[in-house]
C-alpha cells in the first residue's frame, strides 16, 4: 500500500499557474503509474492525467493536454502536475492517484479502476 499526500494548491486568477506535488511513502517499490484526479463541486471524479513509473510516458485528458503536464522524481518519490493557464473551470480538489500493477513501456491507465491508492487531495480555485 502507497500513501500519498498532496501539496501546492491554492487561490489564482485565470491565466496564473500552480505546481502540484504528491510525495509517496510505503511501498513506492510496486508503483507502476501514478496520476492525477479532480473532482469539482457536484461534479464527478475525472481524469487529468497519469505517467508511467518505469518509462515517464504520460497520459493526459483532452480538456487538459497542453496546458498541463506531469512529471515525476523517481529519488523524491513525488510526482507533480504544473498547471498552466488555469481556468475557473479548473476549479476543483485535485487528488494524486498510485496504481500498483506494472504496465508496458508505452501504457498509462486512465480509468480509476486502476488505481488502488487515492491522497486527499488539494484545492485549487481560479478566479475570473
Amino acid at each position: 500500500q502507497v500513501q500519498l499526500v498532496e501539496s501546492g494548491g491554492g487561490l489564482v486568477q485565470a491565466g496564473d499557474s500552480l505546481r502540484l506535488s504528491c510525495a509517496a511513502s510505503g511501498r513506492t517499490f510496486s508503483t507502476g503509474a501514478m496520476g492525477w484526479f479532480r473532482q469539482a463541486p457536484g461534479k464527478e471524479r475525472e481524469f487529468v492525467s497519469a505517467i508511467n513509473w518505469s518509462s515517464a510516458k504520460t497520459s493526459y485528458a483532452d480538456s487538459m493536454k497542453g496546458r498541463f503536464t506531469i512529471s515525476r522524481d523517481n529519488a523524491k518519490n513525488t510526482v507533480y502536475l504544473q498547471m498552466s493557464s488555469l481556468k475557473p473551470e479548473d476549479t476543483a480538489v485535485y487528488i494524486c492517484a498510485a496504481a500498483t500493477v506494472t504496465y508496458a513501456f508505452n501504457a498509462v491507465p486512465t480509468r480509476q479502476t486502476a488505481f488502488a491508492s487515492w491522497g486527499q487531495g488539494t484545492q485549487v480555485t481560479v478566479s475570473s
